[in-house]
C-alpha cells in the first residue's frame, strides 16, 4: 500500500531546488503518493503564510503520512504539527538540516524559532523520527541539528561532509534520505 509523502522544502528553496525532485521520482516510483509543498515567498519567508500553506496542503494525517523536510521546513512543520489538536498519530518524518533556534545568519526567521515547540506532543504521535545533518553546514550550525534531534528524541544522522544539502553542496540526489524514508516505511 503506498504512503504520502510530504516533501517541504526551506528557505529560499523551491519545489524544483536541490534533490527535491529526485526524491519525488523515486517515492512516485514505488507507488507512493508525493507533494513537494511550494512555500510562499521562500526568499523572505513569513511564518504565518507558511503555516497557512501546511494547513492548506495537507489533507489528512494518520499512520500512513510521512514528512521529509529541510532546513526551515522542519521547523515550519513542527509548529504545524503543534497546532493540531488533536494530532494523530503518523507515520514519521525525516527533518534535514533542521534547526529550533534563531540563526545568526539569517534574523528574519526568528519568528519561526521564538516559541519552543511542544515536542513531547509531537513525540507521541510521530511513530518514526531521524534528523540528519552535516558537520560542515555553514547555514545551520551541527549543534544546531543535533540538539534538535535530542530535542525530538529521534535518531540523529552525522555526515562528515554535506554542507547544507543543497545543489551547490551536490545535493541533486540524496539516497540517504530515500533508503531511510524506505526503511520507517517497512518499519525496519
Amino acid at each position: 500500500m503506498g504512503k504520502q509523502v510530504y516533501i517541504i522544502h526551506g528557505y529560499g528553496a523551491s519545489p524544483t531546488n536541490h534533490w527535491f525532485p529526485w526524491l519525488k521520482e523515486k517515492l512516485l516510483a514505488d507507488d507512493h503518493q508525493v507533494s513537494v509543498l511550494h512555500m510562499p515567498n521562500s526568499s523572505d519567508p513569513r511564518k504565518e503564510e507558511w503555516l497557512d500553506t501546511l494547513a492548506n496542503s495537507i489533507k489528512s494525517i494518520d499512520n500512513h503520512t510521512y514528512f521529509v523536510t529541510h532546513s526551515l521546513g522542519s521547523i515550519t512543520l513542527l509548529k504545524y504539527l503543534e497546532l493540531l489538536n488533536p494530532l494523530p498519530t503518523f507515520g514519521g518524518f525525516i527533518l534535514v538540516s533542521g534547526f529550533s533556534r534563531p540563526l545568526s545568519l539569517l534574523p528574519s526567521l526568528n519568528p519561526f524559532t521564538e516559541k519552543e515547540v511542544d515536542y513531547n506532543k509531537i513525540i507521541s504521535a510521530a511513530n518514526s523520527r531521524t534528523v540528519i545533518a552535516a558537520k560542515d553546514d555553514n547555514i545551520v550550525p551541527f549543534q544546531f541539528s543535533q540538539n534538535l534531534s535530542k530535542q525530538l528524541d529521534a535518531h540523529f544522522i552525522s555526515v562528515e561532509k554535506g554542507g547544507h544539502f543543497l545543489e551547490d553542496d551536490g545535493y541533486t540526489a540524496f539516497p540517504a534520505v530515500y533508503d531511510i524514508l524506505n526503511h520507517m516505511i517497512k518499519g525496519i
